[in-house]
């Protein structure tokens, strides 16, 4: 079944919409004249065929309804908009990609729900108060830097034995449902280890989050569950649709592997999932595994969940990981993208899977400083709330103050930054450099020199406060294509012909040899999380 649109039966819309069996003249006569819907009266059946039009005729496409009714659609991620601009770009013929009016808003988790409850008594604690609505002042989050990195793992330790205890009792009641017998079942008393490195996978299985990718070489898998030194154990747990053959048959494959006595103390599959049992996976797993078919994942927040409790992400660059994965924070499965053979694909990057666990994942997590603490560990997790989490209750906190010019209208300072979004993407297709001249550099330039860029741009109505300049510098290959460059911002100097504006910069060569420059334009406003959001640019 395809993942995430639901496709029906023309003949299925018909029949429930229906066709308005009055004659001709009892319709005119009534109300809805004209009508030929028993459901919407006034609106022709065909109508809202057409709707759910796509290129199947038999078909009704859920889709291509709402994005068709709607005034406004928006991808759950960044890459999730790209994907969806392509993919739905039929529907505005005429149109480039980029210019589909589908945005992207990046989905996010509700922290008190998902955050344990250990994690929120130590933030209380940090700041000294049960309100916690300090956290998205600067101030709070410097007072919770402080915490004792010891501390930090003790919290973690704990919140695994925990979810070792919950494992262990529901595999004692599947095995039993299955038809063991307690006789059987002795080794469940010491399977799992709360000591163990624990990764998490769980989560709904359509196919293209490929549930068995860890499988694809077992000799391997079971060497990494088992090793002496360095051992894992894996927790999976999800459900598939009722009408999903192709994720029950993912699942079986699991729970036969799992099964085996050699392993079964290291691998579980954990069947009736719910939110209950994801509250304890979040808290105590320490890598939260995800590796679905880049780029078919819509955002995927089970992994922002585990990162609220101090886990560290394993996965696909696809979803929210995409934009959010800085290199620190956590690590990034390669891909090999566009390879068209799949299984050849799934092997490439099932390798790539093993390969971090055995020579970067094990060893972060095992290495250990005198006091029994993974530095490095806990220092990506630290990274991963002081640049991600922080900033992000900041800028919440920053969008429901009033704003300036009117301190009585609530949630001003949002209704500002909306504002300002219409106004720069009806802007920018208008935004223009008309000019850009340089000069400062000597006949033989080297390394340090300094260049002198002045630059007229023309804001389409924006102010100039509302948009940030910038030069792009850098060496140049035989092709002309910059290389290594770097950005200098460009300093606004003041009104020129024709009502532009001029932007200027004085910047050191950041190359020896053959250097090429040019200038962009990009939008800026202070709750943007940063230039690239919107993303809008203008080159020269």
């Amino acid at each position: 079944m395809p993942a995430g649109i639901d496709r029906f039966p023309v003949d299925m819309v018909k029949r429930y919409f229906g066709a308005d069996e009055r004659s001709r003249e009892e319709q005119a006569a009534g109300p809805g004249a004209g009508a030929n819907s028993r459901l919407l009266p006034g609106v022709p059946l065909d109508r809202i065929i057409a709707f759910g039009a796509e290129d199947d005729p038999s078909k009704f496409n859920m889709a291509h309804m709402g994005l068709r009714l709607a005034q406004r659609a928006n991808g759950v991620s960044l890459l999730h908009g790209r994907v969806s601009r392509g993919m739905f770009n039929e529907l505005w013929p005429g149109f480039d990609t980029a210019e589909v009016p589908i945005g992207s808003i990046t989905n996010g988790v509700h922290a008190p729900t998902w955050a344990a409850p250990q994690w929120v008594e130590l933030a209380r604690d940090l700041i000294g108060s049960d309100n916690l609505d300090s956290l998205g002042e600067a101030e709070t989050w410097q007072r919770l830097q402080q915490v004792d990195p010891g501390h930090l793992w003790w919290i973690r330790s704990q919140l695994r034995a925990v979810l070792v205890e919950d494992v262990r009792a529901r595999l004692r009641r599947s095995w039993l449902e299955r038809g063991a017998s307690e006789a059987e079942l002795g080794w469940i008393a010491t399977a799992f280890d709360p000591e163990v490195l624990t990764i998490g996978f769980a989560r709904r299985v359509p196919t293209y989050k490929r549930l068995t990718l860890m499988l694809r070489d077992p000799v391997r898998l079971e060497k990494l569950l088992l090793d002496e030194s360095r051992p894992v154990q894996l927790i999976v747990a999800g459900k598939s649709h009722p009408a999903d053959d192709g994720g029950k048959a993912l699942i079986q494959q699991i729970v036969r592997f799992a099964d085996r006595p050699e392993v079964r103390h290291r691998i579980a599959f954990l069947p009736d999932y719910d939110m209950s049992m994801a509250r304890l996976l979040y808290w105590g797993c320490d890598v939260w595994l995800n590796n679905p078919l880049r780029p078919l994942e819509a955002c995927g927040t089970s992994g922002m969940k585990s990162a609220l409790n101090g886990g560290l992400n394993l996965s696909i660059r696809d979803g929210w990981w995409d934009e959010w994965y800085d290199g620190e924070n956590g690590w990034e499965i390669p891909t090999a993208d566009g390879l068209a053979d799949e299984s050849r694909r799934d092997d490439i990057e099932a390798g790539a899977l093993y390969d971090l666990l055995e020579s970067s994942v094990t060893p972060k997590y095992y290495e250990r400083n005198e006091h029994g603490v993974p530095g490095r560990w806990v220092e990506m997790v630290r990274d991963y709330t002081e640049k991600y989490y922080a900033p992000a209750a900041q800028s919440l906190r920053a969008t429901i103050e009033p704003a300036d010019d009117a301190p009585e209208v609530p949630f001003g300072a949002a209704r500002d930054l909306a504002d300002y979004r219409r106004r720069a993407f009806e802007a920018w297709p208008r935004i223009q450099i008309t000019d850009v001249d340089s000069y400062g550099l000597p006949d033989t330039p080297v390394l340090g020199s300094e260049l002198t860029l002045t630059a007229s741009v023309h804001l389409a109505g924006l102010a100039p406060e509302e948009v940030v300049v910038q030069a792009v510098l850098g060496g140049v290959d035989a092709a002309d294509v910059l290389q290594n460059p770097v950005t200098v911002e460009m300093t606004y100097t003041g009104p020129g012909e024709g009502g532009n504006q001029i932007f200027s910069t004085t910047a050191p060569l950041p190359a020896a040899g053959p250097v090429g420059y040019t200038v962009r334009v990009l939008p800026y406003h202070r709750l943007l999380a940063g230039t690239g959001e919107l993303g809008l640019v203008t080159l020269a």
